[in-house]
């Protein structure tokens, strides 16, 4: 089974470079992270963008959209931003027959301390599993994008 990586900048590939939290979205991490977990499966990791998902626009999610429904392979996992990955998620309803996870991260891959590498193992092995839809996987559960939100307050994703 090949997976592939669609990458699209957020806080799991944010360098911080001082105390006020000055940051720039950098390389994508998740190729690290999985030569590190000394992953032994087929994958590819293809950028789209480097961006804050804040930053992100119609057109930057149509991109999004239209790479994954053009993508021949049909476990497919995209690294976002978490602030508005469930509008890209819910974008990507309408792509049949493919299975579609988005995860991120609440603080950046390069900390010692981050969530990073544990949602993004939890997302490869649940894009391995899940039957074919568009699910978001954040904090050790899998969240169907229509019916979930990110809580801000506690730092966490929730179902409604």
């Amino acid at each position: 089974m090949k997976l592939k990586i669609f990458t699209t900048g957020g806080t799991i590939d944010k360098i911080y470079f001082d105390a006020k939290n000055d940051y720039q979205v950098g390389e994508p991490e998740i190729g690290a992270l999985l030569f590190e977990a000394n992953v032994t499966f087929a994958y590819s990791v293809e950028s789209l963008m480097q961006k804050d998902s804040l930053d992100m626009t119609e057109a930057d999610r149509k991109l999004v959209h239209d790479a994954v429904a053009a993508e021949p392979c049909a476990r497919i996992l995209i690294t976002h931003g978490t602030d508005t990955m469930l509008e890209t998620a819910k974008g990507l309803l309408t792509i049949p027959d493919k299975t579609i996870v988005l995860t991120g991260s609440m603080q950046p891959a390069r900390l010692r301390v981050s969530d990073a590498f544990f949602n993004v193992g939890y997302a490869v092995a649940a894009a391995q599993l899940l039957s074919p839809g568009v699910y978001v996987v954040m904090n050790g559960q899998v969240f169907d994008p229509r019916t979930s939100r990110k809580n801000v307050a506690k730092n966490c994703f929730e179902g409604l």
